[in-house]
């Protein structure tokens, strides 16, 4: 993987951008200029002129630098202004090599869309002065729950492994109705499909790629009808899989706009999140051996 010359700035990376190898343009800036017609040209002229777009190793790409020079340059890009979302994280644990957290709902784990400065890892970077911090693996912007984050480039690989392996083991508490002609605990298997175009994940005809276990912990009687905490344990980690099982199971998670009616868009209700938390993760420490487990302090409004 090709490291930005630029370092985090904000708590937000470099943009990297591939140039074309030849094309109508003379210079690189040329082509950036073309690109982003949209953008004020006076500003990105003097980015180039101030030594802020860099290609491979540093090197300053100036406005006179041709095209064909650099396959790859490295700018930061002119966030845009975010109003804060009133939702705040707490810290777990923190170490050298780990930090954990609890990440409230509403907020994204990584930049993305509208969300920059307001995603859990630009918060992190900028709160605790810890530039170099990555997600090990995220969760979505309305889940709420335990977040591991690699404090140390060169440990970051140990834990990645962990999730890639599917070495760590995940609990999930979430509240949904109650099937009383439903036989539980079970594990639901199905192959699961999210395209990049598509909002929704999808199950598909198919051999397994998602299994998740399903334990109803305790059931109580609401206005909307009966309701139950379930403990959730995913054995693989597909996009929205605990929220499609669900769903599939006909036990949709509370507060859900997607599943299993997508739901019209809609001002975040922060009064209203999706009931849904991860509670646990559990694993053999790879730097020291020792078994751990990190679990949340949140828990679900609608389960008291």
């Amino acid at each position: 993987m090709m490291e930005s010359p630029l370092p985090v700035r904000n708590g937000v990376n470099a943009t990297r951008l591939r140039l074309p190898d030849a094309g109508p343009w003379a210079t690189a800036m040329d082509y950036v200029l073309d690109r982003f017609d949209h953008v004020d040209p006076q500003g990105i002229i003097e980015r180039f002129e101030r030594g802020e777009v860099q290609g491979l190793g540093g090197v300053p790409i100036t406005p006179r630098t041709p095209l064909g020079e650099h396959t790859f340059l490295w700018y930061y890009r002119e966030l845009p202004v975010e109003t804060r979302l009133p939702v705040e994280l707490s810290v777990l644990h923190q170490d050298d090599d780990l930090l954990v957290v609890d990440k409230p709902h509403f907020l994204p784990t990584t930049p993305g869309g509208r969300y920059v400065a307001e995603s859990a890892l630009v918060r992190l970077r900028i709160l605790l002065e810890l530039p170099d911090l990555v997600p090990i693996h995220r969760l979505d912007r309305m889940t709420a729950g335990v977040l591991l984050f690699a404090v140390n480039p060169k440990t970051r690989g140990r834990y990645q492994l962990l999730f890639e392996r599917r070495e760590v083991r995940k609990s999930y508490q979430a509240v949904a109705p109650v099937r009383p002609d439903l036989s539980l605990p079970l594990t639901m298997r199905s192959r699961m499909f999210k395209s990049r175009s598509y909002l929704l994940s999808q199950e598909i005809p198919g051999a397994p790629n998602a299994e998740t276990r399903v334990v109803l912990q305790r059931s109580w009687s609401a206005p909307a009808g009966e309701r139950g905490l379930y403990r959730l344990e995913p054995h693989s980690g597909k996009t929205h899989q605990l929220r499609v099982h669900m769903a599939a199971l006909g036990l949709g998670i509370v507060n859900d706009p997607f599943y299993p009616v997508l739901q019209e868009e809609a001002p975040d209700d922060y009064a209203k999140p999706l009931q849904l938390l991860a509670r646990q993760l559990e694993f053999t420490d790879p730097l020291s051996g020792r078994e751990v487990a990190y679990t949340s302090r949140l828990s679900l409004a609608e389960s008291h």
